[in-house]
């Protein structure tokens, strides 16, 4: 089973920060892209940062130059660095990883954490 944890949301005035941590455990062999999504009361899921297990990155443009995505492999936990956010930011924040649960998988399977709050208002 596996299991992914997300933590450090929370309310912040704009301009502000929060660092988002999620940890994946359980029986994982290897764990390829993982990933950042949000969505806001009434909208869709959108992707906000993805990083593949190189350290390739890729951001929704809404969020480059503001928000920075990172992984320790050796924690299987991925990171986002959200800095100067916007009242648009506020949403639920969601990880995801692809992963392999044993050697013999053939592709990988998505799995998601709980979701966690981040709002941003004064």
């Amino acid at each position: 089973q596996v299991q992914l944890v997300e933590s450090g949301g929370g309310l912040v005035q704009p301009g502000g920060s929060l660092r988002l941590s999620c940890a994946a455990s359980g029986s994982i062999f290897s764990i390829d892209a993982m990933g950042w999504y949000r969505q806001a009361p009434g909208k869709q899921r959108d992707l906000v940062a993805a990083i593949t297990s190189g350290g390739s990155t890729n951001y929704a443009d809404s969020v480059k130059g503001r928000f920075t995505i990172s992984r320790d492999n050796a924690k299987m936990t991925v990171y986002l660095q959200m800095n100067s956010l916007k009242p648009e930011d506020t949403a639920v924040y969601y990880c995801n990883a692809d992963i392999k649960t044993a050697l013999w998988d053939r592709a990988t399977t998505r799995y998601w954490g709980q979701g966690t709050q981040v709002s941003v208002s004064s």
